[in-house]
């Protein structure tokens, strides 16, 4: 009859910090939200689970010692669109020896239904060339909702913020239109008919004839009026092109603030459709009333270029530069106008500073129907 050797003091010591270890690492699992899990992908390619916690049938529809079994039950339960990302940042991590986090659906067949779920884990090298991660799955599927909801109302309110500036756009050029030809014809008639009438005017009464040069003159005025606030509303300039409109823009911006403001485009013209052309050309216009409000600039300089997809707008200046706080501070509507006209025409606009202290403001926007193409 063989008898158990008694255990000495410190291996029952031993043993009771283990338990009591162990006791800790048990409340800490079981109330830790999602999976704690161990996985091991050998040398060979062949994976296990050597610990599974409770959570798993909860997270997965799938019990630990099913998992456990048959460890390729759980790429089965990965969206075949998903496998590709999971396998690629499995190895990844694997070959860097870094943090392992990836995010991807899951069909749970207990449940009918598609989860989102999130695993992070740390990797450690094993003896046999193969590598273990320890590390936790959760159900990020509420948290997946919430951000698909919110990139979803970003998209209608893009979509409706474009939509609104397109009206505002066609509702400018009609009423620059019928400014231009209803008010500026009527007085054209007006200054014909006065001076129709200055003909006839007594010669003795040399009061009337100076009346009748005043009015001459205040209908030129109105007239001037007349054709700056159609050029205000429409352009004129964007029925010859962007590259026209812009240069135009460029030398009224120089003659009313006396600022140097030089332009150049890689082409004479760019074809470019009138919504984008329009919006392009307000980009700009609000650009230039930046640098003439707030940049203190001595000097100005536009560039146009035409890529093979996109077309790039740079407008820099050698003034103060704008400052992080400028971007978001309330009612600082100008640089998110700007910003969302771009996002608009489903491209770009990035603020940066120059060396010497000025402001580069660059537009990409991409080219819907793009003709002959040139080198990018």
């Amino acid at each position: 009859m063989t008898t158990t050797p008694a255990l000495s003091a410190r291996e029952s010591d031993l043993i009771e910090e283990l338990a009591r270890y162990q006791a800790r690492f048990n409340a800490i699992v079981s109330n830790t939200p999602g999976l704690v899990y161990q996985f091991v992908l050998d040398a060979g390619g062949t994976v296990s689970f050597p610990y599974l916690s409770e959570g798993c049938a909860a997270l997965l529809g799938l019990g630990a010692a099913a998992l456990q079994k048959k460890p390729q039950l759980f790429l089965g339960l990965i969206l075949p669109e998903d496998r590709k990302g999971y396998s690629d940042s499995m190895h990844a991590s694997a070959a860097g020896m870094s943090s392992w986090n990836w995010e991807g659906r899951i069909w749970v067949d207990a449940w009918k239904d598609v989860k989102w779920i999130n695993l992070r884990s740390s990797p450690r090298p094993l003896r046999d060339g193969g590598v273990q991660w320890e590390g936790i799955m959760t159900n990020i599927t509420a948290s997946k909702a919430a951000q698909l909801e919110v990139t979803n109302s970003r998209a209608r309110l893009a979509e409706l913020t474009a939509h609104i500036e397109e009206v505002k756009e066609q509702e400018r050029t009609r009423i620059a239109r019928e400014i231009h030809d209803d008010l500026g014809g009527n007085l054209t008639a007006i200054k014909m008919a006065l001076a129709m009438l200055s003909k006839r005017l007594p010669t003795d009464q040399p009061q009337l004839a100076d009346k009748a040069v005043y009015v001459d003159s205040l209908v030129d005025r109105t007239i001037e009026a007349v054709h700056r606030i159609s050029l205000d509303l429409r352009p004129s300039m964007l029925d010859f092109g962007i590259v026209a409109a812009l240069e135009w823009q460029v030398n009224e911006f120089e003659k009313h603030i006396g600022v140097p403001c030089s332009f150049t485009s890689n082409e004479k013209d760019i074809d470019l459709a009138a919504d984008h052309a329009s919006a392009l050309f307000r980009i700009f216009q609000e650009a230039l009333t930046n640098i003439a409000k707030h940049a203190h600039a001595t000097r100005v300089t536009v560039s146009l270029t035409r890529l093979r997809h996109h077309i790039c707008l740079r407008i820099s200046d050698n003034g103060g530069g704008v400052q992080a706080a400028d971007r978001i501070k309330p009612g600082s509507f100008g640089l998110r106008g700007m910003s969302e006209r771009a996002l608009a025409l489903g491209g770009t606009m990035a603020l940066s500073r120059t060396r010497g202290g000025g402001t580069i403001v660059a537009i990409k926007i991409k080219l819907a129907s793009p003709g002959t193409e040139s080198p990018q």
